[in-house]
Formats: structure tokens, sequence, C-alpha cells
């Protein structure tokens, strides 16, 4: 509910505060007094599109402030949670305009977008009248609105849940398609591959022991004839025979040298085992470098495939086996795909059949629910001097999507025989403003905590069906809230709060004001509106009773 709307320096209002009470709260004035304002400085701090020029004359900024009683279960909670705004009980919306045309806002002092507000705007007001383009006039809302009307909550949930689980099957039986199609267009390389790879069967650390062994077989070629003959020279035939020789000639000899020659002989000895020490070394180097030279072919030959294949699929030879086994898991795909296109395409199929089941049984509920809200708005138009008019919810097939096939319109003909149409474009300013008020009375059952405002949709209207849409419009306040501009006495004689917007000049400045009318106040104001500006006696009696009446 909006309890208070303060504004300062919009158009011709310098300041101006208003607390608005639950129930049916009218305000009258004359033609061109400042009524249309209230609702323009209304829509601004709401985000709604407007006027571009607000601010008052000879002012740096105007200024909106809303405040809303917001119970705990109201739906703008959820809109206020993904913004960020926390409120407890209470909510104020504040949006200035700089005289530059900058706008800031804020709820509940936290910086918000225009946006945010417009999107909780639906969820707090609802603004009904000839000129309105976002409630019932707007033919994109009648589904929704329909829905409502017939208490589709569950089935729509259902139905969503449906529609998701639906294009889930689809997306991944298009992207099983797409990759299945990228997969085949590589067939002959993957199976070429696995096959290259498999007859290589490449080993991790092959490459490596593979060099190794290459290079080691390279040097031998280069150092084998110097050991050769460093071997020859140390051996037997050379340098450890010609030690031995003279071994012997010093031990034959020994005896007769009195000792002389014992130290000698022992040098010779040791010098003799460490040649043979290295002799046997270099001999066992030889026969390390002993090799077939077909064996270091071989190794070549493979040592250049590992490394050849490695430089093909861009991969290090000591990953070329894990390598194999991608390509053996793409081609193992490849070949399981089929199967698992059948079993997408089940899925998808049975995910289809129950959103076409869900999607017709909604359909045939809201065919149902049409025929009760056409009888109902019928009912309502008669009292309001339009029996003739002929209201019709058409329902039309239309794409498919998460609530749906359905699309909803409401039409009217404003006589029988008369060519059905589009709300906005078959009914007169009068007749479209008692099409509808019908209308929103059929539908306030699921209207809750809105603040409905009336923006003149008793004009062209008097007497008994002023009355009839009066009555009406307190129906609708009767369960909450409801804001009635109007020209209308009979209207304004069962509003439960009474506001006189005026326009006078001060200072050479035009100014509008807005005042709350006490019960005397409100029979003058009423007289006034049932004689015009000389308010006569009898007026007043005319007035006193239509006041009485309620």
């Amino acid at each position: 509910m909006l309890r208070t709307l303060d504004i300062r320096d919009v158009l011709l209002i310098d300041r101006l505060q208003l607390d608005f009470q639950p129930g049916l709260n009218v305000l009258t004035g004359e033609t061109g007094a400042g009524k249309s304002i209230l609702l323009d400085s209304l829509g601004f701090v709401l985000g709604w599109r407007g006027r571009a020029e607000l601010v008052r004359a000879g002012a740096d900024q105007g200024e909106v402030i809303a405040e809303f009683d917001l119970p705990t279960d109201h739906a703008a909670h959820r809109i206020l949670a993904e913004a960020g705004v926390e409120a407890d009980g209470e909510l104020i919306l504040r949006r200035v305009n700089t005289v530059d045309g900058r706008k800031t806002a804020w709820i509940n002092d936290r910086r918000v977008s225009g946006q945010v507000l417009r999107d909780l705007s639906e969820t707090l007001v609802e603004l009904h009248g000839q000129h309105d383009d976002r409630g019932l006039l707007n033919p994109r809302g009648h589904r929704q609105l329909l829905d409502e009307f017939a208490g589709h909550g569950a089935l729509l949930a259902d139905l969503r849940g449906l529609w998701l689980a639906r294009s889930r099957a689809t997306k991944a039986l298009a992207e099983a398609e797409e990759k299945l199609a990228a997969m085949r267009s590589e067939e002959e390389f993957l199976r070429h591959s696995v096959a290259e790879l498999d007859q290589l069967d490449p080993q991790p650390g092959e490459d490596a022991e593979l060099d190794t062994k290459r290079r080691r077989m390279q040097a031998a070629e280069k150092i084998r004839d110097d050991l050769a003959r460093a071997f020859q020279i140390l051996g037997l035939d050379g340098a450890e025979g010609a030690m031995g020789d003279g071994m012997r000639w010093l031990d034959g000899i020994a005896a007769e040298a009195d000792g002389q020659l014992d130290e000698p002989i022992a040098a010779l000895g040791r010098a003799l085992n460490e040649l043979g020490d290295a002799t046997q070394g270099v001999e066992r180097v030889l026969g390390n470098l002993d090799f077939n030279p077909a064996e270091l072919e071989a190794i070549e030959e493979r040592l250049f495939a590992i490394r050849g294949l490695a430089r093909k699929h861009g991969v290090t030879p000591d990953d070329l086996g894990t390598f194999a086994e991608e390509l053996r898991t793409r081609l193992g795909q490849l070949d399981a795909g089929e199967g698992d296109l059948n079993r997408l395409r089940a899925d998808v199929k049975a995910t289809d059949a129950a959103y076409s089941d869900a999607s017709a049984a909604l359909t045939e509920s809201r065919v149902e629910a049409a025929a009760r809200l056409d009888r109902a708005v019928m009912d309502e138009l008669a009292p309001l001097k339009m029996e003739r008019a002929v209201f019709h919810t058409q329902i039309t097939e239309g794409d498919v999507g998460p609530e749906g096939r359905d699309n909803v319109s409401f039409t009217v003909a404003t006589n029988p025989g008369a060519p059905a149409g589009p709300l906005a474009k078959i009914a007169s300013g009068g007749e479209l403003s008692r099409f509808l008020l019908a209308l929103k009375v059929c539908l306030s059952q699921n209207t809750s905590g809105v603040t409905m405002i009336f923006d003149e949709i008793d004009r062209g209207v008097g007497g008994a069906t002023a009355d009839a849409v009066g009555r009406r419009l307190a129906r609708l306040a009767s369960e909450g809230q409801v804001l009635v501009v109007t020209h209308s006495p009979q209207v304004a004689a069962l509003g439960q709060h009474h506001w006189q917007v005026s326009k006078s000049v001060q200072d050479g400045q035009t100014l509008s004001r807005v005042v709350p009318l006490d019960a005397g106040e409100r029979v003058d104001e009423v007289a006034r509106m049932i004689s015009g500006d000389t308010i006569t006696e009898a007026a007043r009696e005319a007035a006193r009773a239509l006041i009485e009446q309620k």
C-alpha cells in the first residue's frame, strides 16, 4: 500500500506531502489544476518513462519520495533481494532529477538503477486508464492475467519444469550430434593414427634409452681403433710382456746382488699388478664396444619413427602412449555414438511428449477459464450500461515456450454482430473505461498488496452509470487501496478519503496545491462537481445525498 507521496520542486508543485489511506482515495479538481502532475510524479519515482522536463522552473532539482507498506509475503521482496536491498515492512523510494536531466534513484537509501525501479513498480502499483499501456491494455500481459484468474500457478510451475527438461534434452541431443559429426569427419585420421601408434607401441622413457644406446654406438666407432692399439701396447705383446721378461731376469740374478734388487723387484711386481688391471679394464671396454652395425641401424630407425610420430601429433615422445589412449577413447566414442544418439533421441521424444500433454492440459484449462472470465465480464458490463457489448478472451496457438503454446488477447465488440478487436482499438474513450473497470473487477480476486490507480476511468459517463463505476471502484478498494482521479461527483461521493487539487498564482508563479477535505469541504467539492463554479444550496443537498447513500 502507498503510504505517503512527498513531492518537491516538480512541475507546478513546490512542496507537497500526501498521506494516503487504505480503501478508496479520490482526487478531484478542475481541469488543468494539476491532477496529472501527481501521476507524473508517482510514475517518476517508480521509474516509468514520462515527461523529460520535470524540474520546477527556478529550482536546481526535483525530488519525489514514495513510501510503501510491505508485507512479508509481498512479491516485491524477490526483486529487492536480487538488487541486494533490505526491506523490513517499509519501503522508501527516492528519485531526484537535476535541472540538466540527470536522474538518480535510491531504495531504502541504497542506490539503484531505473530498471530496478521499473521492475519493482510492477509489484507495487497498477495504473489503469485510457492511455494505459502497462496494464490491461497491453496484450503481452493478457495471458498472465488469464492464468492468475484461473489459478494456474501449479500447472505453470509443472510446465516450466517440463519445458526445462525438454530444452536440456534437445540441447544434449544437438551437442551429441554435432560432436559425433565432428568425430566422423576425422574417423579416417583416428583409425589410421591408432593403428600406426599401436604398431609402433612406444613406451615411456624409450626415446631417452634409445638415444643413449645410439650415442654410445656412434662413439664406439670413433675410439675402438685407439683402444685396440692401446690394448696391444699394454698387453703380453707389449709392455706387460716386456715387464714380465725384465722381472724374470732380475729374479735370476737377485741372489748374487746381496739384496740390492729386492726393492726394485717389489716395485716392479706392484707395477705389473697395476698394469694387469689397466689391461683388463681396456679389454673390458673393447668388449663393450663390440656391436652389430645392423643393431645401430635398427635403433636409429625406431628412434626416428618415435620422434617423427611425436612431431606429427604435436606431443613429446614420452606422451605418445597417453595420446594413443586418447585417440582410442575418441574412436570408442565414435563407435558408441550412434547408440548414445538413439538414447538421447528417446529422451527428447519422452520429454516432448510430456510437455505436449501438459501444454494441452493447460490450453484446455485456459479455454475453460476464458469462458468463465467472459461471462464474469459480461455480467459486470450490464450495470455499466454496456449490455449490448461483447467481451471475448481469444486464445490462439502461438510459439511453444515455458508457459505453453497459447496466445491470449482480450477483444471487444461494442455491439452484437460488430467486428471484434483489441480493447484499445475498438472501444471509445468512455466505453474503454468501463471495459477496463469491468475486467479489473473480475481479475481483482488475485490482486494482493498492489495499489490500483484509475486515471479518469469514469470519463464520458454520468448518472446511474457513473454510480455503477464508483461502486465497482469501492468494491475493488474494500480489500486494498485504490486511487482515483475523477471528474464524476458520483464516484467522488463514494470515496473514503478525498483530496482536492487546485491551482493558484503566488508572487507571479503558478503553483498546484493538494489538500485533504473534511466532511463539510467534501460536500462543497462534490457540489462544485455537480453545479460548476457557483455552488447552490440545491447542489449541496444533492452532494449530501450522494455522500450519504454510499
